[in-house]
């Protein structure tokens, strides 16, 4: 075999010439599979689905139509028995779906009819229609109590920028003083307050207003932090500080923490003149166990 390159032209004598298994072996392209060997790596596509179809989900059997399968254009289920994409089969011929199966019925139930889940299963289906990409179902979902309720709770929490990161702080604190003295339980001090300005009932404002509306230079006059392990505010919104407690006891409790907590008294920090700190201060007991 005769090889040119750019630069020079290799004769055909067989002393300067490259062999043709040599060149082979140096410009070999990748083999390309056979019809046979491309039927047994995958299933040729697209595939067809009947109009019954038999689901098996997680090990939990259900029977469709396909077109309710279908029902909703931009749906993974509606992707998944499009026919451009291969579905397993189990040993009965089920079409497998691996995923766990409690709440698929409610979101069949749904595509068939439209019918929402008991409010206690809204939360499970709610995320299984995010699974899904089922954006009717989680419109009205969101519509409904508790996820409602929800919305509202975040667009409070949304206030506060650095709440989760607080209440990571709460359980890695709790933790570490639970496990360094070996106890059932751990207890920590939280200051939440909604006014960044203390206000109490003896103090005589004379800045600008009861808003301690004040100067650059005067407001440094009162930046200070209370001698607490986590604190919470302030915030500008209706919902007060016994609101975001219970905003914190839930998140906490959600996550399986047994929490209590009690008002122990103000910061009561000297910051200027006759003002003093009156943040509330609360202490939080974690049990573990």
């Amino acid at each position: 075999m005769v090889v040119v390159t750019g630069q020079n032209k290799v004769s055909g004598n067989p002393d300067d010439a490259m062999s043709s298994s040599d060149a082979e072996d140096d410009f070999q392209e990748p083999a390309t599979p056979t019809a046979t060997q491309a039927g047994q790596a995958l299933p040729l596509l697209p595939q067809q689905f009947p109009e019954v179809v038999p689901l098996n989900v997680g090990g939990m059997y259900f029977t469709t139509r396909l077109s309710t399968l279908r029902r909703y254009e931009d749906t993974m289920l509606a992707a998944m028995f499009s026919g451009r994409h291969y579905i397993p089969t189990d040993a009965e011929g089920r079409y497998f779906i691996d995923r766990d199966g409690t709440y698929f019925g409610d979101v069949l139930n749904f595509l068939r009819s439209g019918d929402l889940p008991p409010r206690e299963r809204v939360r499970s289906v709610y995320k299984e229609a995010q699974y899904y990409s089922i954006g009717p179902l989680l419109d009205h979902l969101e519509d409904i109590q508790p996820l409602k309720g929800e919305k509202v709770r975040q667009a409070f929490l949304g206030l506060m920028p650095y709440y989760k990161d607080h209440l990571e702080r709460i359980i890695e604190i709790a933790k570490l003083r639970a496990m360094q003295r070996k106890a059932r339980f751990a207890k920590l001090k939280v200051c939440v307050f909604k006014e960044e300005m203390p206000i109490t009932p003896y103090e005589c404002p004379h800045f600008n207003s009861l808003r301690f509306e004040r100067s650059e230079s005067e407001t440094k006059l009162f930046e200070h932090h209370c001698e607490v392990d986590v604190s919470f505010g302030p915030w500008e919104a209706v919902a007060d500080v016994y609101d975001l407690l219970h905003c914190i006891v839930t998140d906490l409790s959600d996550r399986g923490i047994t929490v209590d907590h009690q008002c122990i008294g103000v910061c009561d920090k000297h910051l200027i003149n006759h003002y003093y700190c009156k943040r509330p201060i609360y202490e939080f007991k974690i049990t573990w166990w």
